[in-house]
């Protein structure tokens, strides 16, 4: 059998890899939270800049690794961790735009149902619908470590879009949910685990307002979020 040699996008080893997966957009995202949380720290990957790192937490091996922004670029990251590194855990943690105006700068989101016009689940595996939905069990952990770590949170609908920019407005084109925050992944992680029988979830802390204009800074956004990122490493050792 031929030696495994990694992926186009991934040059990890077998093994290089925890079985649980956390997963910001931002690379230099991965590689704070890698070097500030992590234990015995090792960067697996470094291909087109998509940091992989892999260290202990509380004992426990993790690994961080950057998904890049948009659906088909945690497809594409997503996909080769489950199909061929064998991980079984993906939590992807990342910023989103409130669409409420009663949601605050920095309040976390846990995503029980995501919604996207997207046409990645059909196109990729034949699915159909609408809505792709987190796997319950991680979000259980997800939602008890919150508890327990006294970190409030709100749940429920998110939009998960194609598009940064667009005329796209609320009021232009209502969609048939109620829905918090907008991002830009999670429906495409949500259809790979379904596809290929592992579990994922997402959890989101709310970086800018659509309907308050108001917005962090972009060093906020790479460094910043620690309430998020407690609440989705004490529940990775879970797992």
């Amino acid at each position: 059998m031929a030696e495994f040699k990694g992926t186009p996008h991934n040059r990890a080893k077998l093994g290089d890899i925890a079985k649980t997966v956390l997963m910001p957009g931002d690379p230099l995202r991965a590689k704070f939270v890698a070097e500030t949380f992590l234990e015995d720290v090792k960067c697996f990957n470094t291909v087109r800049g998509m940091l992989g790192f892999t260290g202990k937490y509380k004992g426990k091996e993790l690994s961080i690794m950057a998904h890049g922004m948009g659906i088909p670029s945690i497809g594409i990251y997503s996909y080769e961790l489950y199909n061929f590194y064998g991980v079984e855990n993906i939590i992807r943690f990342g910023t989103a735009g409130a669409f409420k105006p009663e949601m605050d700068l920095f309040d976390i989101v846990l995503v029980e149902h995501s919604y996207s016009k997207s046409t990645y689940a059909r196109e990729a595996f034949g699915y159909t619908e609408d809505v792709m939905d987190p796997s319950p069990e991680l979000n259980d952990v997800l939602a008890a470590t919150a508890e327990e770590l006294g970190k409030k949170y709100w749940k429920g609908y998110i939009s998960s879009a194609d598009n940064f920019y667009s005329d796209f407005s609320i009021e232009r084109e209502p969609a048939p949910y109620d829905l918090l925050c907008a991002e830009m992944e999670s429906f495409g992680l949500f259809a790979n685990a379904r596809y290929l029988g592992k579990k994922a979830a997402c959890i989101l802390t709310i970086s800018d307002s659509i309907v308050n204009k108001v917005e962090t800074t972009a060093e906020q956004r790479q460094t910043g979020f620690v309430e998020m990122m407690e609440v989705a490493l004490n529940a990775a050792i879970k797992l």
